[in-house]
């Protein structure tokens, strides 16, 4: 075998090598960002839930405050008039 067929093997091999070993990396990074992306996501319905569960305590109270709020109202304006 010549030096030079010996020398386009070795660099096929390397070629090679370094094809397959880039790809194997790649597809590490591609199956890491999807499990990441699943992660944010649940993250994101989770915030989501909680925000809805704020939102309807905060209803709840305003309607107790502004309830509360014409009944002080209402005690004060039937004290004017008597």
């Amino acid at each position: 075998m010549s030096r030079a067929s010996r020398a386009v093997l070795g660099l096929s091999v390397v070629l090679t090598a370094g094809t397959v070993i880039g790809v194997h990396l790649r597809q590490q990074q591609d199956r890491q960002r999807l499990r990441n992306g699943v992660v944010r996501d649940i993250e994101r319905q989770n915030r989501k839930k909680e925000n809805i569960r704020l939102l309807e305590e905060q209803i709840v109270l305003t309607k107790h405050f502004e309830a509360e709020r014409d009944r002080v109202l209402l005690a004060n304006g039937s004290q004017k008039t008597n």
